[in-house]
């Protein structure tokens, strides 16, 4: 039996005003990981990715880590609910003046309590935060079919408008 195609879909804003945020109750918390560690960011691709079969960076020695993670155009962002880490996202400037949210995802615990759209929209709110003066023009990423069954229209409800499909076998 063939599998399933991979389809990738690319999503961007070009304008903050396209945000439809969506809010969490108080408890929930995105703070900036100003403290570099890339065990975090490694811990959190495997912990929140292993369902979605994240793959591009399993193979990755300590030092690949290490240096992705380092990057000064790399930020990475933790959520919290009522202090209990629960889910992650990064952001990554590109040289076009765009910002792409590179990862982003909940924990396996915390997935179907209302959190993602939250947590999106504090991924595009700081997306779109000038950063050394320089102001992003646009914010985007991409998802795939085989990522959580609503990350695409959570993408789409919080104004993210597609702009290329690919598919490979």
């Amino acid at each position: 039996m063939a599998s399933e195609p991979l389809i990738t879909t690319y999503l961007e804003m070009r304008s903050q005003d396209q945000l439809c945020p969506k809010r969490a109750d108080a408890r929930f918390q995105v703070r900036e990981k100003k403290q570099r560690d890339w065990r975090f960011n490694r811990d959190l691709y495997f912990r929140v990715g292993e369902q979605w079969d994240w793959n591009d960076r399993r193979s990755w020695t300590d030092h690949e880590w290490k240096e992705y993670a380092m990057a000064p155009e790399l930020r990475t962002f933790a959520g919290h609910y009522d202090e209990v880490l629960a889910g992650y996202y990064e952001l990554r400037r590109d040289r076009d003046g765009g910002v792409e949210i590179t990862y982003f995802g909940l924990l396996p615990e915390f997935i179907g309590r209302g959190l993602g759209g939250a947590l999106l929209t504090s991924a595009i709110e700081e997306a779109w935060s000038p950063r050394d003066g320089i102001e992003p023009t646009r914010v985007w990423v991409h998802t795939c079919n085989r990522d959580h069954l609503h990350a695409l229209a959570n993408y789409k409800a919080r104004g993210l408008v597609v702009y290329k499909v690919e598919e490979a076998p």
